[in-house]
């Protein structure tokens, strides 16, 4: 063969399988971005920043407006540039352990479909010196969307229930359209860049579904907000009551708490025991342990408030769940090992929720975390 004939073949052979790989490199990140999905990656999430910053020496001596615990001066100095973080994490039994709830000053949880739960946690405090891995994020729901004015808080997801004109999503359910129209400042995943948020498919020590592999970043977020200029809380914040004294509360005793969300879904029935040693409530969540995954350690509350509220559905052909945060109804607050019932009420998405015990006191929470659980009315609370 012609030598020269030869070098056009092999260029063009070369040539032709560049431009097919190249195509299809592009196609598939296309593809990625049409169906709303980051890339994903297979690096572990960037760890929990050291606290190098913080003079352990210092006294703690500045309360946590969320939930009362106590930090040093140069914590509160970097909180009062921010505004707390709710951030939507799955409860999945392929996505546990979870990772990052533990440094929540505020966890609520409820069913998502089908019996299985979601949390959303409420970060302020603890994170102020820390960039806190939080996985796996995934999509509002209107529930959560309708607590998240009343911290005026910025609010993490992966997209949600319902857009505006989405004709297949009961209206009572659209949480992307009560965003929108109640101009929450919204940090969905689908307006955020890799550094914020994306996909880690090796979180955990096996394999799992694409939905379960979303990780974010709390520095990375708090930099997004103050590009667009929600850094600030300038908000009129109603904080909770906190205990003053170490005194313990009495009441009925309940140092161990069982309930189920549906009777129907045991892997998502609670469990919370408690330890005196700590004076705080232990997690198990369908008879194991419930762990975070950046540091191993149990979850853990101080408070644990059991929230009645109506539910209706599922209202659509997504089985989407509608639960009242917005109204009144009973409540049990579980501290130093004993029941407390009482009542929460809360008037608009807007205003703050009260707890009130029957006493006709407004509850006095112990500082530390806060956990929130938004559990169907006529479910039974074994204690």
């Amino acid at each position: 063969m012609n030598k020269n004939l030869y070098l056009y073949i092999l260029a063009g052979v070369s040539l032709f399988v560049f431009s097919a790989g190249s195509s299809y490199l592009v196609s598939g990140l296309i593809k990625n971005r049409e169906i709303g999905q980051s890339i994903s990656t297979t690096n572990q999430p960037s760890p929990t920043s050291d606290r190098s910053k913080i003079d352990p020496n210092l006294p703690k001596n500045e309360v946590c407006p969320l939930n009362g615990t106590k930090f040093t001066k140069q914590e509160r100095d970097i909180w009062e540039t921010r505004r707390p973080l709710a951030v939507v994490v799955e409860n999945h039994l392929d996505s546990r352990p979870t990772s990052g709830l533990s440094t929540a000053d505020i966890v609520y949880e409820a069913v998502a479909e089908g019996g299985i739960t979601r949390f959303m946690g409420v970060y302020y405090c603890a994170v102020s010196a820390i960039n806190e891995t939080i996985s796996p994020v995934r999509s509002a729901r209107i529930y959560f969307t309708q607590i998240v004015p009343e911290y005026d808080a910025l609010y993490n997801h992966v997209g949600g229930a319902g857009n505006c004109d989405d004709p297949t999503v009961d209206p009572r359910a659209k949480a992307l359209c009560f965003i929108r129209t109640n101009k929450i400042k919204d940090l969905d995943q689908f307006g955020l860049d890799f550094k914020a948020c994306h996909r880690v498919t090796n979180r955990l020590d096996r394999e799992v579904a694409y939905e379960h592999t979303m990780a974010c970043y709390t520095d990375e977020l708090y930099k997004v907000a103050a590009k667009r200029g929600w850094d600030n809380w300038d908000t009129k914040f109603v904080s909770w009551k906190f205990k003053t004294d170490p005194s313990t509360s009495s009441g009925q005793d309940a140092s161990n708490i069982k309930f189920d969300f549906w009777p129907s879904a045991t892997d998502y029935s609670v469990k919370w025991q408690y330890d005196l040693a700590t004076n705080s409530y232990k997690r198990s969540n369908g008879e194991q342990l419930a762990t975070d995954n950046n540091t191993g350690d149990q979850l853990t509350a101080k408070n644990v408030v059991v929230q009645l509220v109506k539910e209706t559905g599922p209202v659509d052909e997504h089985k989407h769940m509608l639960y009242e945060v917005v109204g009144k109804g009973k409540m049990l607050l579980f501290q130093d090992g004993v029941a407390l019932p009482g009542t929460w009420s809360k008037s608009s998405p807007t205003s703050r929720t009260k707890y009130v015990l029957d006493s006709g006191k407004e509850v006095q929470f112990n500082p530390g975390v806060i956990w929130i659980e938004l559990v169907p009315s006529a479910n039974q609370i074994l204690y």
